[in-house]
Parts: structure tokens; sequence; C-alpha cells
């Protein structure tokens, strides 16, 4: 019989399409006391590197994992217990562990992503999670739906929550319309038809705040809850630089640096990703669809669009999270719409919702729970 006071530590699954992780480096040192929350390893995928923090609490007896080794999603990497636990009993829970089979469930039987025709273009998107409300999660200018990688798995606990690739962003069409606000919110309305969501939490990052919030003020029938992560819309400023930047960028040493504006902790900006990044400029028509929508949302280094007074006027329940070191958006826009539930977080920067993972999702969770 399994002794339940053993709790193993695993490679997590960031995301929809991770299948397995290189351990970086371990954080604590066996025999260190855990509390959950804190920061134990650090883990590089094909993505990204972050820390993975503790999801349960005790003493970590057994570091399993080896850094710089590359693991399956799910594989031991460690083991907390209480002292009271011999050293015989975690010997025999790390023998017997076996890694879950892949496809081995319901999780890991879904789709990383699917393609839907609308009236907008085709949109790439991915769902996850049964049943609940539904959760809907748009990136901001330049991003697409693996932004979330580090909290549509969390959020799906309780709900039903979809990412979409923005017209001009990721696999979606390249045709972005007119290129400002209300092209966008079409196309994201457009996406919700076609998955017959008739209402749901809305959850934008950046440019992707700025859509939620248009939609959420114009179709106020369609959207349950607001939740603005660094959102647009909310000031005037916005860094011109990394805009242009962004838009212009044709090769590693011209895109690095303005990707290190995006995060407070620089060595998440890897090769990989600045990579990633560079294959999508590359594809036929995203320079034009950027540049169109920086004409027609950002012209001139300034926002084009208020949207806080419209927010305020809304019936409806409004969460703002930023990071205080974003050097992409002012932290200070935080507080712009009065009534709003505001979490300003230490230490992270633009892409909050990546580096301070755990807390986003438990605040989104709280909010559209409540």
């Amino acid at each position: 019989m399994s002794d339940d006071r053993i709790k193993p530590l695993v490679m997590p699954k960031w995301g929809l399409s991770m299948q397995e992780g290189r351990l970086a480096a371990w954080l604590v040192e066996e025999g260190a006391d855990i509390s959950v929350g804190d920061e134990i390893m650090e883990v590089e995928t094909d993505k990204i590197t972050n820390v993975v923090e503790a999801a349960d609490a005790g003493r970590l007896r057994r570091r399993v994992g080896q850094e710089g080794e590359v693991y399956p999603v799910k594989a031991l990497l460690g083991v907390l217990a209480p002292p009271e636990v011999d050293d015989a009993a975690i010997d025999a829970f790390v023998a017997a562990y076996e890694v879950p089979a892949a496809g081995g469930d319901d999780e890991d039987a879904t789709p990383a992503h699917a393609f839907v025709d609308t009236p907008a273009g085709r949109l790439r998107h991915a769902s996850r999670g049964e049943g609940g409300p539904h959760v809907v999660l748009i990136h901001g200018f330049g991003g697409d739906l693996d932004n979330w990688l580090f909290n549509i798995d969390d959020l799906a606990a309780a709900a039903r929550v979809h990412a979409l690739d923005l017209p001009g962003h990721g696999q979606s069409s390249k045709d972005v319309g007119a290129g400002d606000l209300d092209a966008l919110t079409d196309a994201v309305l457009a996406f919700m038809d076609s998955q017959d969501i008739e209402a749901a939490h809305l959850v934008g990052h950046s440019m992707g705040g700025a859509v939620s919030a248009r939609l959420a003020t114009t179709r106020p029938e369609r959207a349950r809850s607001l939740t603005l992560i660094a959102s647009a819309g909310l000031g005037d400023d916005i860094d011109q630089g990394y805009i242009d930047g962004f838009v212009t960028a044709a090769s590693r040493r011209d895109l690095k640096p303005v990707l290190s504006k995006l995060f407070a902790d620089q060595a998440l900006v890897g090769r990989r990703l600045v990579d990633d990044l560079l294959k999508y400029k590359r594809l036929d028509g995203v320079d034009a669809a950027l540049a169109k929508l920086r004409d027609g949302l950002f012209a001139g280094g300034r926002q084009k669009t208020p949207l806080a007074g419209a927010i305020a006027a809304a019936d409806l329940p409004v969460l703002v999270i930023w990071g205080t070191e974003d050097r992409v958006i002012p932290a200070a826009h935080a507080t712009a719409v009065p009534g709003a539930t505001v979490e300003v977080l230490p230490d992270a920067g633009h892409m909050v919702q990546m580096e301070a993972a755990a807390r986003v999702n438990e605040l989104i969770r709280r909010h559209i729970g409540g």
C-alpha cells in the first residue's frame, strides 16, 4: 500500500504540445523543507525556460532527476515526505514509480491545436477542460496562443478554456482586415460563434486586453468577466521602440534585444524563443499584418483607443494584473479603471502571466469563480 505522505515532484506539462523538458537546475538541496509555492527547480522546454513551484509542502527527501538531463512529462524528478517516513519507504516509492504512458488519459488524447474557418479567416485555436464556464484567452501584439502555455492547463481544471491565434499571428490567417481594434474584436466574436460560446470570461494580455475590453464593452452579453493583464487601452503610453523593433527585426541580433523588454528575467529570452519568432516573422504576410496593426493601434508612439472609461461604466467584474518591471506598458496604468480589482506583482515584466504564472492563475481562478 502506498504512503500518501510521500509526494512526487514530476516534470511539469506546460502547454498543449510539451512532451519533455530538460532539468536545467535544482534550486533547493536535499533535506530542505519546502512550502507550497517555493521555487524548487528550473526546467527548459522547447519554448522557454521557467521555474517550477512546489504544489505540495514537505521535506525534499530525494533529488531523482539529474541536472542537464531530458525527461518526459510526468517523469519523477524528486520526492517530498515528512522526516518520519523512513528511507526504505522512499527507496520503494522511487523504484515503483512509473511514468504514465502518453495518450493514456483524456488530457493527453486531446489534440494540441485545431483550426476553424470563420468570417475573419482561418483561426488556430486550442481548447482544454471539461465543463464549467467558458474562458477565452487573447494574446498580445506579436504573440500567439503559446503565450498561455503556463496558464491554460491550470485554468482548465475548473473551466472550459480556449486560446486562439488572432489574425496576423501564429498560424491564423494573416489578413487583419482594417488592422484596428474592431477587426480583431470581430475575429474573437467569430471564433466564439464557431465554438457555440454564448458568453465567456475574457482574459486578455497587452493588445489582447484591449481586444477583450472592446468586446466586453460593445457586446456585454458575450462577457461574464474581464481580466486585463498588462493591458493596452488603459493609458496613452507604450514603448514604441518595442513595437517598431518587433515589426522590423529580421535577424537574431535585431530581435533578441527587443524581446528582452518583455521579461524582468532576461534568462527567459532563450535561443529557441528568438528562433521561433523569427520563423513566424518570415511567413508570408506577417510583416505587412504587423505593420498594419501597429499603424492602426499604436501610431505615433501612443495608444490610439482609450478604453478605461468604457470599462468603468460597464456592469462587469474587472481584474487588472501587472508586473512591476513592465518595460512595454507602464504599471501605473493598472489603476486606470475605478472599481477594478488590481494586483501588481513584483519581479515580473510585461509577460507577467509567464513569469508569475502560479500567482496569475490563482488570481484568475478566484476572479472567474467569484
